[in-house]
């Protein structure tokens, strides 16, 4: 699809790109961070809007309430991180009842070895790799919750290699900032990587839901012709 055309269809697709780029290379300037935290709230809040545009359903509108929570939760990250993790925990919840309202029927034996495994895994590693042991057990909390929803995108009728791996990239990237405060604590590897790598699979979980539900009942579709 030309440039133009796909900018005429998806302006807040690209919009929220654009602000994604935008606090990536910014934040590595010399520009205050607090100038710099609206500007990562809308990449992700900007695809709350792209979902609530491409489609009308009660779907749709739980996909962008997923999507505002994590814009709200990558401002507060910047400013108290056990806030902004309370506020993911939000998110995760969301996310789950998203998904299981599209379980997919059958599960291979393959695939049920891979749900279990991302339920449990991140609670397990993110226990690990905590440094102080008060903080452990909210750690493993929280991971559990985030695997829960990584399982869930894997077990849901959702494209796996969109919806299922975009839900991998995030509990990649989670993990990466919580090293960052153990094992690679002093690394820049986690400010490099935990950013692009959150915010592809946060790309990747709306475009794979969105078209999904367009595909599945397009006379809800919200867009005009002209879009």
């Amino acid at each position: 699809m030309p440039k133009r055309a796909l900018a005429q269809k998806r302006p807040f697709l690209l919009a929220s790109i654009a602000a994604a780029l935008a606090f990536y290379y910014l934040r590595a300037g010399p520009w205050p961070e607090l100038y710099l935290i609206p500007l990562k709230g809308t990449a992700v809040g900007l695809l709350a809007l792209y979902a609530l545009l491409r489609h009308d359903s009660q779907d749709a509108k739980l996909l962008a309430v997923m999507m505002a929570i994590a814009a709200i939760g990558d401002m507060v990250m910047e400013i108290y991180v056990e806030a902004g993790a309370i506020v993911f925990f939000g998110y995760h919840l969301v996310a789950l009842m998203l998904y299981l309202r599209h379980k997919r029927e059958v599960l291979g034996t393959r695939e049920k070895l891979t749900v279990v495994a991302l339920l449990v895994l991140p609670s397990l590693i993110a226990y690990f790799l905590t440094v102080e042991d008060a903080a452990r057990s909210e750690a493993a909390l929280y991971a559990l919750a985030m695997g829960g929803m990584a399982s869930a995108a894997w077990a849901s009728s959702f494209p796996r290699y969109r919806v299922g791996a975009g839900a991998i990239l995030f509990v990649i990237a989670d993990l990466l900032i919580l090293a960052g405060y153990g094992p690679l604590q002093g690394s820049s590897v986690p400010q490099i990587l935990s950013w692009p790598i959150y915010y592809l699979g946060q790309l990747l979980i709306v475009i794979g839901v969105a078209q999904t539900l367009h595909k599945r009942n397009p006379r809800l579709k919200l867009v005009s012709r002209r879009d």
